[in-house]
């Protein structure tokens, strides 16, 4: 089992470089640029060398890159480590497939056989799309699973094939004491995340994906292994008092709710759908899903156009001081992709991902 902790423009920090979720991290080391496919090539033998599957390890490692490429680096490339040592300390068994149980009705549910969440959820979607394009609805329970990466990433696929989608994950909670409850000063909760997706207007779908937690763990992990502070306000010391250290979470500090009672609100309906409802996740969390056939209640050309005014409306409001523009949630990412040409990782993590996959060190 791993540690109780689960799972960025910059300004100066007191000798150490800062981080601000809005961009990317800037690690101490700076970065190295390299082609998708080299970094893909190295991601697979991270995990191969763990013993995980290579239908398995496709599958992960570009979902990481696609991450990487959004500029969500806290689900990026470096979590290719963190998986392969989960698999060699039997956390994750590296020869699950996932089953899935209740095709034809609208209540599926997908197994992950103990293993990487990323699978059970792809695997969960695909399941959906052909069902709730029969039912008009389908709720989908996923659970026996590990990480399940960028939430934002199903989304856009359930999405782009018509639907909305929204999610969140939750659960096993007495070995992820990470976010403190609002008025609280001690983890008690997962980050426990969020995804809402649909179609959108002119640009694809519109994706809302975030922590319920002021920070993912992710962020805080990256920072650690690059010698990076947080932002002001994303998490407490062991006293309940501000900090930036990572290391002073790793010491029995926690992160702070995203937008006070609203995070902790999220949060802890989290726990209750996917655990109180779903039952104990077995592995690290349980996944819940619902998805609806828009063109149940209008048709595809007409929601388009609706959604499109509606986003070209918020687009054109003059933006706030310290901002260029009024964003859409999701475009970001989507631009970003969109131009990636290589990933810029950080030197420092590229160095461990290459010694793990040659079978060094523990990844």
């Amino acid at each position: 089992m791993p540690p109780h902790h689960r799972n960025l423009d910059t300004t100066p920090g007191r000798g150490r470089a800062s981080v601000n979720q809005a961009k990317k991290l800037q690690p101490t080391g700076g970065r190295v640029s390299l082609p998708v496919s080299e970094v893909e090539a190295v991601g697979l033998r991270v995990l191969e060398h763990a013993g995980c599957n290579s239908e398995t390890a496709q599958v992960v490692v570009q979902h990481l890159i696609d991450a990487d490429l959004c500029g969500v680096e806290s689900h990026g490339i470096f979590r290719a480590r963190q998986y392969a040592k989960e698999y060699r300390g039997g956390y994750l068994n590296p020869d699950a497939v996932p089953t899935i149980n209740g095709e034809g009705t609208t209540t599926l549910s997908v197994d992950g056989q103990g293993g990487i969440g990323i699978r059970a959820m792809a695997c969960a979607i695909e399941a959906g799309i052909p069902a709730v394009r029969e039912q008009g609805v389908v709720a989908i329970a996923v659970q026996n699973i590990g990480h399940t990466g960028r939430l934002g990433a199903f989304g856009e696929m359930a999405a782009r094939a018509g639907c909305l989608m929204i999610a969140c994950g939750g659960g096993a909670r007495q070995n992820w004491r990470m976010v403190a409850p609002h008025g609280g000063s001690q983890g008690m909760l997962p980050t426990n995340p969020w995804c809402l997706a649909i179609p959108g207007g002119d640009r694809g779908p519109v994706v809302l994906d975030c922590a319920t937690s002021q920070i993912a763990g992710g962020w805080i992990y990256a920072a650690n292994q690059v010698d990076a502070l947080l932002p002001e306000g994303a998490i407490i010391d062991a006293n309940g008092r501000p900090t930036q250290s990572p290391s002073d979470y790793f010491d029995g500090g926690a992160i702070l709710p995203k937008g006070g009672v609203l995070g902790y609100g999220l949060a802890t309906m989290g726990e209750l759908i996917c655990d109180a409802m779903l039952g104990p996740a077995k592995v690290e969390c349980n996944s819940f899903i619902l998805m609806v056939d828009t063109n149940r209640y209008r048709g595809s050309g007409a929601f388009r156009m609706a959604a499109e005014q509606i986003l070209t409306e918020l687009r054109t409001c003059p933006p706030a001081p310290g901002f260029d523009s009024v964003e859409i949630p999701g475009e970001r990412e989507t631009a970003r992709r969109r131009k990636s040409k290589t990933l810029e990782v950080p030197l420092l993590i590229w160095k461990d991902l290459l010694k793990a996959a040659q079978g060094s060190g523990e990844g």
